[in-house]
């Protein structure tokens, strides 16, 4: 799915970029005029356990890993890839509604409202 997909270190786990994920991220960018790419990170909340975080990312610290496809980047803190390890991150119109969509293969239960899930 995606044309590249870089990490600070070679045996780490992956997380993908869709050529349409990359597309939004780099709009957004364009259009607030700064940052490097989205941080991507995940918290305990909501009905299943975690919900993920999304922020723009204006440094890239030594903890964190990059992920980078179709031109985008994306920047998870390490210790956040035990749940986001293998994740595909797309961006998605269903309808009315547009969104980033994470497809999660450790994602076990999902809410109902799908804010939140659990591992």
């Amino acid at each position: 799915m995606s044309d590249t997909t870089i990490n600070n270190e070679t045996t780490s786990p992956t997380l993908t970029v869709t050529e349409a994920a990359a597309a939004r991220i780099k709009t957004q960018l364009e259009q607030r005029g700064a940052g490097l790419g989205l941080r991507v990170g995940v918290r305990k909340s909501g009905c299943s356990g975690y919900m993920y975080t999304m922020d723009y990312a204006d440094e890239i610290g030594a903890e964190d890993d990059v992920f980078e496809g179709f031109g985008a980047k994306v920047v998870v803190a390490h210790q956040h890839m035990d749940v986001l390890a293998g994740t595909v991150l797309d961006f998605r119109s269903e309808g009315l509604n547009r969104m980033f969509r994470f497809d999660n293969p450790h994602a076990k239960n999902a809410c109902g409202c799908g804010e939140s899930f659990m591992v």
